[in-house]
């Protein structure tokens, strides 16, 4: 018997059967195997039809069903990630009414930063930890004042991961992580951020139903067993937004532990239990998978748009052949710590909101055409990708943030040595890296909802491969750091 789990990213939608006895990952598919297209109609938009993804989901369930011989009611229940902050659209009949506008999408900026204005910092921060910014709640603001008659239409919204349960099971739903990430909940009241609401004049019709994040949130219907290959009366039993589902499967769940990843952006996900938030431009504050009013868990989210994306973009410029990556970290390896005084800022993806959503770029400084050489180049990449992880822990503790245990998983930035050692000394601290996928976490969130097993437990058990210690002699790393803090201070200067 297993568990089936979806992770539906805005470039392919990843599925995975976990066995309901031991927890672990038995079969692991992707669908479609080139990514999605992003639609962009204008300058800074970004859409996707949600039929695809549901589409997609359809294939990679019977992908998985049918290469592993299975029959519909080996599956035991289904566990669903997605893609945070977009928003969907869909008429009374619910059928998609417009493309949704995805989480990359920044057309609602201005909306959300006069609402933050308008309703006052102090009343944001206290109710929803958060700057109504560019997420899901000022993007179907933009949508009521730009396309009246789509707006007309409406009967809900849903995010990505609420329309992917509702095409299994006709039921609108919906979760308090989920309106959380959509700044939608009023954490001081424990009720739908009717602030926000009234200040778009949001109809409180136009919510789906909320349900427990861990549960039987719906079950497949007719239609959903038909299009999907499941059996009619799975039951749906956990949803939650990719960076959630992340930490997650990364077993951190407590004040204290933080989740990061290191692909095209990086992520730092640290929970806390606290309520109080201050900084509301630089981090955002979601309602963690094991939130409750009782027992809060705050997960504060720092992104990093300039990481994994300055590495590749060096690959694809310096062409070093078969298995780039690891030729590369072989090269950046031969460079002392620093880069014989190399440094490179790696924000030239766009704004980055650590820096209050300022457009830094990426620069090389220092730079000596007589000493350099390709190596010094690319441990200077590293290390100013990891300089960035450190420099951005540091807003996470000044927002009275602790870290104790930091997991990553195994994704292309924490494969490099260089990389998870020079974070580990900067900060003192051990990063485990565990080899595990958000669609294997949702899928096990699912079977601990049956009681199946321990998520912490099968984790531990089945993922976790290694430990990068901090380095007991600090000084290059340090020094190297401080050049890099003056190097990006005179050009934000």
């Amino acid at each position: 018997m297993f568990y089936i789990g979806f992770d539906v990213g805005s470039s392919s939608i990843k599925a995975s059967l976990v066995n309901a006895k031991t927890g672990k990952a038995v079969s692991t598919v992707q669908e479609p195997a080139q990514e999605m297209a992003i639609q962009s109609p204008r300058n800074h938009w970004a859409e996707q039809g949600a039929g695809l993804w549901w589409t997609h989901v359809c294939y990679a369930s019977k992908r998985l069903v049918t290469e592993n011989t299975l029959n519909a009611d080996a599956i035991l229940g289904i566990g669903i990630a997605y893609q945070m902050h977009g928003l969907v659209l869909v008429d009374d009949k619910g059928e998609v009414i417009r493309d949704s506008i995805i989480w990359c999408d920044s057309r609602a900026v201005k909306l959300g930063d006069s609402a933050f204005q308008q309703l006052g910092e102090t009343a944001c921060m206290e109710h929803l930890l958060n700057s109504p910014a560019n997420f899901t709640a000022s993007k179907l603001a933009w949508v009521k004042q730009n396309e009246p008659k789509n707006y007309e239409k409406v009967h809900k919204f849903m995010l990505p991961g609420d329309f992917i349960a509702f095409k299994f099971s006709n039921e609108y739903t919906t979760t308090i992580s989920g309106l959380s990430e959509g700044i939608l909940w009023d954490f001081k009241h424990s009720t739908p951020a009717k602030m926000v609401m009234d200040y778009y004049q949001i109809d409180n019709d136009l919510f789906p139903n909320i349900v427990e994040t861990f549960g039987i949130q719906a079950k497949v219907s007719t239609k959903g067993a038909k299009e999907s290959g499941l059996l009619e009366g799975t039951p749906i039993l956990y949803r939650a937004g990719d960076q959630p589902n992340n930490a997650l499967s990364l077993n951190v769940f407590e004040p204290g532990e933080v989740a990061t990843t290191g692909g095209t952006s990086g992520v730092l996900y640290a929970v806390t239990e606290s309520l109080k938030a201050t900084e509301g431009i630089k981090l955002n504050n979601f309602a963690h998978v094991n939130h409750s009013k009782e027992n809060p868990r705050i997960g504060k989210l720092l992104c990093i748009n300039g990481a994994g994306i300055q590495y590749r973009w060096l690959k694809d410029l310096l062409n070093p052949g078969a298995n780039a990556y690891a030729q590369m970290n072989v090269l950046a390896s031969e460079v002392p710590v620093g880069s014989n005084d190399l440094q490179i800022i790696p924000f030239g993806n766009g704004a980055e909101r650590m820096f209050d959503n300022r457009t830094i770029g990426s620069h090389m400084c220092n730079l000596n055409f007589n000493q350099h050489s390709q190596g010094d180049i690319l441990r200077a990449a590293l290390e100013g990708i990891a300089f960035a992880f450190v420099y951005g822990m540091e807003i996470l503790k000044n927002d009275n943030t602790p870290i104790q245990v930091i997991r990553a998983g195994n994704d292309n930035l924490f494969q490099s040595k260089i990389f998870s050692e020079t974070i580990a000394t900067l900060i003192d601290q051990e990063i485990e890296i565990y080899n595990t996928t958000g669609a294997i976490g949702a899928a096990r969130a699912a079977g601990a909802v049956d009681d199946a097993f321990d998520i912490s437990t099968v984790a531990s058990q089945n993922d976790y491969l290694e430990t990068f210690e901090p380095l007991s002699k600090k000084e290059n790393y340090q020094e190297a750091f401080l050049r890099w803090q003056n190097a990006l201070n005179t050009i934000i200067q």
